[in-house]
């Protein structure tokens, strides 16, 4: 949807230059135009972007701009999107206590930089000083460490990245403010009025929705301060069979100057080009009333006309952001802001918590999106919807019943209003534990926030009959809310800062072309080094004729099945690694012709990630290319020492392909041996403390489990919560007990999801679970388990470093 037009640009260009500040110095005059023109371009553009792309957009801005002035050292501003790309780091880490591998990679590699000649060496050195910046509060305000201080510009937030990646979106915003000043990373806020006045009769005005956002009420509200209300705005929803309709309002409209809404315009895509042709050839100067207004909206669609969207006025409209906006927005719209309502119930001090712990609930599910997967597996699109029918559901129930039927509530408004958007049921899971937070009986009334701080008072347990308290109380809430109100360990702030940075970085590596210069080797050198470097590593395909004569098929044991099954996966994966780079290499020797396949492997590789074609063939991974080709290595070589030696008396869980196949064939060992259907049978999870020498008799020892959200507490043998600044923990040997289920003991316990990335969601199979979804364990707990499932704890095969 961000389509712009060189007609555009030349209306800005022009405007520029009539209300630019004028000067008789020629030299003065361009620089005014040229400062007027690029705010300009920055206010416009940032009217029709969301708001996660602003901020991308003033960075790109910036940066092209010091490009055209020889201010950017490609090599430099490339690292800083990508870490750089290597497959291994021959230097020993010297505080991995604190420094994760991936950011000393990252130190060692950005040494190759200009300006960065011996940074891993003085950070090998001072380990201390550089501590204190990975402690900091704000590492980018603070000074880097001796002969580092006076770096400055793009060098300096390589070294944010490096060491504090969650800190480089702040980081971006100072490099902005330094070098083209505060305005440009204060994007203008919504405003209807400057938007009209800005357009013209010929010129749709295009609300690009975002979910959760609705203009229609405000536009209709502005049209009547417009003067334009009643008859002479016409609205309509486009769907099947709506689009002559459409037609005819905007043939009368056009000749009458009256204002037509065309809402949800993604819905009609085949009568799409008949809108094209109207826009082009019926809304021309000649045929239009100067009052005349086509307004649009549409969520973002490939087929949308592109000349409607370069021609057009386009905006966006978000939801606001956080608890607190979220709460205000609901008090203060309808249905809650109409007295009528809000005072309608007989049992007023029971409904009025309820309807605050009902808004705190829906802004509460809302926000934890932008935690990531720590948030939900899936980021559902909850909205105002939902909120209605329950709070109608509420009301009802209340003034029907004596008392308050909670049971009913809770199913009505978390299985079915809220959850029946929610697929994955480990969310719906979630979901329910949250909604007990809010709807549970408490001091003979419906609903407590338990989850505001300590310090305050808790609000609903005072007898609040009047409106304006509400939304006073909730005015008083803190703009930015602690990862505890949403039931999150602080780590996760950590987390959603990282998605951010890795969002940011990632769209624009999406906008720049694959050249680079400055001195640095070509492209093609660049990414030739590399293949040849993992065609060195990668060893030939497993011979399958020598394991299954090795490992016969035979009915005691199912794991010599799940090796032979390992090796024929991975045999395919190597096979189109081997095969891709071989002929890449052939192509950038002009041996072969460059084909589409091969030039989206080169485009991959030269950005340092997976090539698709490698990725329809893998097992999930969320790594990047250098730690992906190690992984894999790493995988390969666990087959070849079980072929060579047997199976390990600890198995590295995370090393297989399709991790169900081992599971299944453990279990189905213990079916056998003991001639128990394989359906009864299930597992009890035993952490060992030690490292085991012998096999178990029944079941199996695993490892390589990392836990998010908490971590293990080895002293006490139970879930933890987490250090700070630490987001994964290590899980300690684990031993897969088979046994029957009815048997089991589930006291205590918190079941606890493997997922293969940290990533969670995945395509549904047909058992109903993401094909992210390894299994559940149960782990010992000293807390309750809504808890932990409040905290968004997992278990993940491996991390994206």
């Amino acid at each position: 949807m961000y389509q712009y037009s060189l007609t555009w640009f030349i209306y800005l260009y022009l405007y520029s230059i009539a209300q630019s500040l004028k000067s008789d110095d020629i030299e003065e005059r361009i620089n005014n135009i040229v400062e007027h023109i690029t705010l300009s371009i920055y206010k416009n553009v940032c009217r029709s972007l969301f708001e996660k792309d602003k901020l991308l957009f003033s960075l790109l801005l910036t940066v092209g701009i010091m490009q055209g002035k020889g201010r950017v050292d490609d090599q430099v501003w490339r690292f800083l999107l990508t870490g750089g790309i290597a497959l291994d780091n021959p230097y020993p880490n010297p505080a991995p206590e604190w420094l994760s591998d991936k950011s000393w990679s990252e130190i060692v590699r950005a040494s190759k930089l200009p300006n960065l000649d011996g940074f891993f060496d003085h950070v090998q050195k001072n380990v201390s000083k550089w501590k204190e910046l990975y402690d900091s509060g704000k590492p980018h305000k603070d000074q880097l460490p001796d002969r580092w201080s006076g770096l400055g510009g793009i060098d300096r937030m390589v070294v944010i990245r490096c060491f504090r990646p969650d800190k480089m979106v702040p980081a971006v915003q100072d490099f902005i403010v330094d070098n083209m000043g505060q305005a440009y990373i204060e994007p203008p806020t919504f405003d209807l009025a400057g938007s009209y006045s800005d357009s013209n009769c010929c010129s749709p005005l295009i609300f690009v929705l975002s979910p959760g956002s609705d203009p229609t009420a405000g536009l209709l509200k502005f049209a009547d301060d417009r003067e334009m209300g009643g008859s002479k705005t016409q609205t309509i929803s486009l769907g099947q069979g709506q689009g002559p309709l459409a037609a005819q309002m905007i043939d009368k409209a056009i000749k009458e100057g009256t204002w037509v809404v065309l809402q949800n315009c993604h819905l009609a895509t085949s009568w799409m080009p008949a809108l094209e042709r109207i826009c082009e050839e019926t809304i021309t100067p000649e045929n239009t009333h100067p009052s005349f207004r086509l307004w649009l909206t549409s969520y973002p669609s490939d087929k949308f006309p592109v000349s409607i969207l370069q021609n057009g006025l386009k905006m966006t409209n978000e939801p606001p952001k956080g608890i607190r906006a979220n709460l205000l927005r609901s008090y203060l719209s309808h249905p809650i802001s109409d007295p009528a309502f809000f005072g309608s119930s007989k049992k007023q001090v029971i409904w009025q918590k309820f309807l605050f712990g009902l808004t705190f609930f829906h802004a509460l599910v809302q926000e934890r999106r932008n935690f990531g997967p720590l948030g939900w597996n899936i980021p559902y699109e909850f909205n105002e919807s939902d909120l209605r029918i329950s709070m109608r559901q509420i009301q009802m129930f209340l003034d029907e019943y004596e008392e308050v039927p909670l049971e009913a509530l809770t199913y009505l408004t978390g299985e079915c209003n809220y959850g029946g958007r929610v697929t994955d049921d480990k969310d719906r899971r979630l979901l329910m534990s949250l909604l007990s937070i809010f709807f549970n009986h408490c001091e003979n009334s419906s609903t407590s926030l338990i989850i505001l701080p300590d310090k305050e008072i808790c609000f609903l347990k005072k007898y609040c009959l009047f409106f304006q308290t509400y939304v006073n109380y909730t005015r008083s809430l803190p703009i930015c809310a602690d990862p505890c109100v949403f039931g999150l360990h602080s780590n996760a702030d950590i987390t959603k800062d990282n998605q951010e940075t890795n969002q940011l970085l990632d769209g624009v590596l999406l906008t720049l072309p694959r050249q680079t210069g400055g001195g640095a080797k070509s492209p093609q050198e660049v990414v030739d080094e590399l293949a040849e470097d993992i065609l060195s590593k990668l060893p030939a395909d497993f011979d399958i004729q020598i394991v299954l004569e090795k490992y016969p098929v035979t009915y005691e044991e199912s794991m010599n099945t799940v090796l032979r099954q390992e090796i024929i996966r991975f045999n395919r994966l190597t096979h189109v690694v081997r095969v891709s780079l071989v002929n890449l290499r052939k192509a950038l020797k002009g041996q072969i012709v460059m084909s589409t396949e091969l030039e989206n492997v080169f485009n991959s590789m030269l950005v340092g990630k997976v090539p698709a074609v490698w990725a329809a063939k893998s097992y999930p991974s969320l790594k990047p290319l250098g730690s992906y080709v190690t992984d894999l290595l790493t995988r390969l070589q666990f087959l070849q020492d079980w072929i060579d030696n047997g199976p390990s008396t600890v198995f590295w869980l995370s090393g297989f392909y399709f991790t169900q196949s081992f599971l299944t064939g453990v279990a189905q060992n213990f079916a056998r041996k003991y001639t128990i259907p394989i359906d009864y049978i299930g597992f009890e999870f035993e952490a060992q403390e030690t490292h085991m020498d012998e096999k178990p008799e029944d079941g199996a020892y695993v490892k390589g489990l990392f836990m998010e959200g908490a971590r293990w507490d080895r002293e006490n043998m139970v879930i933890g919560e987490s250090f700070p600044k630490i987001l994964f923990d290590s899980l300690p040997i684990i031993k897969l007990k088979p046994g029957e289920m009815s048997k089991f003991q589930h006291e205590n316990l918190y079941v606890c999801p493997v997922y293969k990335t940290s990533a969670r969601r995945g395509t549904l199979s047909t058992t109903g679970h993401s094909t992210n979804y390894v299994m559940s364990i149960e782990l010992p707990s000293d807390k309750p388990q809504k808890h932990w499932v409040n905290r968004g704890v997992a278990c993940l095969c491996q991390l994206d470093d």
